[in-house]
């Protein structure tokens, strides 16, 4: 990298999933973009056990969109604080047919697909909440992503 070219940010991946944890990544995201004049794309990612549930037809799947969008209401809020553009999207992390997709994976085909210039990835929480789904996959998006991540 050539230190006289200043660092584009043009837009910056939240992945979520409705923990306290990733709700402060998205304040940082919302800082970053805010700082780079970037827009967030926030990624809800569910987790197994709802994936699992859903499928099966145990997990409402309306109680799970309603769900979704308390959180998703929550990010307007931030975005909102700083008047920054955002969008949302929502995966599921698994799959039962697809042995290879987890919220790792899930995290870097979206950053793929939205051209990210930046992640921001709640690390691992302290708590064992099933609806804690990104706690283990930063690891792996540190590890495997091709732009600049902050886990925090």
């Amino acid at each position: 990298m050539d230190v006289s070219e200043p660092v584009r940010v043009d837009t910056v991946l939240a992945p979520v999933d409705g923990s306290d944890e990733a709700s402060s990544a998205v304040e940082y995201a919302v800082a970053v973009a805010d700082r780079y004049d970037a827009t967030v794309h926030v990624l809800f990612v569910l987790g197994r056990e709802v994936v699992h549930g859903m499928d099966s037809g145990v997990v409402d799947e309306g109680d799970v969109a309603d769900t979704t969008q308390e959180f998703l209401d929550e990010v307007v809020a931030i975005a909102d604080a700083y008047d920054v553009t955002f969008s949302t999207s929502v995966a599921h992390g698994y799959s039962a047919s697809v042995k290879t997709r987890h919220p790792g994976s899930v995290v870097l085909d979206a950053a793929e697909s939205i051209e990210a210039d930046f992640i921001v990835i709640p690390r691992e929480s302290v708590s064992d909440a099933p609806a804690e789904v990104l706690e283990k996959a930063a690891e792996y998006v540190l590890s495997y992503a091709s732009q600049p991540v902050l886990s925090v």
